[in-house]
């Protein structure tokens, strides 16, 4: 089993940058990272756009998208699946809990849209929708030493990837652990569907993981886990 980060994410603004409030803000966009285990590429959270993300993949993995096996969503948003098109011959993973959460206000709200007749909503929302119902519920295990790892809290079913090596344990958190920054303050990301279990779900990755890949940030080494 391998990993690699192909591109470190951003956020629009940075929560705990407090000189970032006063730029404009900027595309936000998840941290995308390639494993590889076996006979499976996969692909977590493509959130740039196809047209930046496949000339990162092949100068950070030689990979062009054809050779992606799966696409693995830690959560369902615009800034983890912008890319995701583009990798129409893998098979798109999220976990059950987040693809239940995210169905049924995508559906309220195309409902609301095509009733108050906006078709640029209705086109933008059945594209979501559509997203959406080719995502597969995500197995407990998707490959040798690739387990699902359930982190509920910015979102209903937010779940990263635990890749368990000889030595140490790297967690891919996605927004669970959005930054270095917020890992440093035992801070959860602001604004989280429930920030109780969102606060809880940062403090298990603390406790399991040596080496974490955040959600807008890149690798970094667990600050309990230093050897000094």
């Amino acid at each position: 089993m391998s990993y690699r980060v192909i591109t470190i994410g951003a956020f629009a603004c940075h929560p705990l940058r407090p000189m970032d409030s006063t730029r404009p803000e900027r595309l936000g966009y998840a941290t995308t990272t390639l494993v590889v285990s076996s006979d499976t590429a996969i692909l977590v959270d493509p959130g740039l756009p196809a047209q930046a993300l496949v000339p990162r993949l092949l100068e950070r993995a030689g990979l062009e998208p054809a050779d992606v096996t799966h696409v693995f969503l830690t959560r369902f948003a615009p800034e983890t699946a912008r890319g995701l098109p583009v990798f129409g011959d893998a098979t798109w993973l999220v976990s059950e809990a987040e693809r239940e959460a995210a169905g049924t206000p995508l559906a309220m709200m195309l409902k609301r849209a095509a009733e108050a007749g906006d078709a640029e909503v209705v086109g933008e929302l059945e594209v979501q929708v559509g997203l959406l119902a080719r995502c597969e519920p995500a197995p407990d295990s998707l490959a040798p030493r690739v387990d699902l790892f359930p982190l509920p809290g910015v979102s209903p079913g937010l779940a990263g990837l635990l890749l368990p090596e000889a030595t140490s344990t790297v967690l891919i958190a996605g927004d669970a652990v959005p930054s270095a920054e917020h890992l440093e303050q035992g801070r959860a990301l602001e604004g989280s569907h429930d920030p109780e279990a969102a606060s809880e779900s940062l403090r298990e990755a603390i406790e399991v993981a040596d080496l974490i890949v955040c959600g807008r940030d890149n690798l970094v080494l667990n600050p309990t886990k230093r050897p000094f």
